[in-house]
């Protein structure tokens, strides 16, 4: 690995990036179940959001803030919220990921969706599952792994995560903001970040769903509107 980050080159980014989750379509009422009388579950919502943690702070925050704060926490706060194993983390720190097109995040997270549906035993099944896609801006001095991917292929295994994790680890422990790398499972590319303070302006792009088809994954941007079909095999 030290060969590999002799060599490295920087890449100065200043472009929007790609981020998909998951995320209803029309949002639910997470206190409707609690009681049947608005007043309560107002009171209940009030008291979520005076509790929760502020990661957002706006320049109107009584205008601005309810809607900002919500867009930044599902575009860009999360991983490094809620820590999870991924390609370049082992589970201890947050990594954000995003892409450098629609296209590229429909194979990466496809990819992911349907290992969970394999390792769920619901592959032979029909299911789907609803996502949203945010824009956000990066402006950063990224590590530019593009160039030593053929040389040092584990960079971009389909499964083994175990060279990247080493290579997450130090870019963690010397305080890099971030790389950009090939994507494992298309053509495009993907940028790992590290530092939420590279990222700003989300914008919500679209919304999409996902529909598993026999052997084959479709791509909805609205209902019976298929924008990309993946095969399963």
């Amino acid at each position: 690995m030290g060969s590999l980050f002799q060599n490295l080159a920087v890449a100065d980014v200043h472009q929007c990036l790609f981020r998909n989750i998951v995320s209803l379509r029309e949002s639910e009422d997470l206190f409707d179940d609690l009681s049947d009388d608005e007043a309560d579950q107002q009171i209940a919502l009030s008291f979520e959001m005076n509790t929760k943690p502020s990661w957002y702070v706006s320049n109107n925050p009584i205008i601005d803030r309810p809607f900002e704060e919500s867009t930044w926490n599902d575009a860009v706060e999360y991983p490094f919220r809620e820590w999870a194993q991924s390609r370049f983390s082992d589970g201890t720190y947050g990594v954000w990921y995003g892409s450098d097109s629609l296209e590229t995040t429909l194979h990466e997270t496809v990819f992911h969706w349907t290992k969970f549906l394999d390792d769920s035993d619901f592959l032979d099944e029909s299911v789907s599952i609803q996502r949203k896609v945010y824009t956000v801006q990066c402006d950063a001095a990224l590590l530019d792994f593009r160039p030593h991917v053929d040389e040092h292929p584990a960079l971009i295994h389909s499964t083994d995560y175990s060279f990247s994790h080493q290579i997450g680890s130090r870019i963690k422990r010397e305080g890099h903001p971030g790389l950009v790398t090939i994507s494992a499972r298309c053509e495009g590319e993907n940028f790992a970040i590290f530092n939420a303070s590279v990222l700003s302006n989300p914008h919500q792009e679209c919304y999409l769903t996902y529909r598993k088809s026999e052997n084959e994954i479709n791509v909805e941007r609205r209902p019976g509107e298929i924008v990309l079909v993946i095969s399963l095999h």
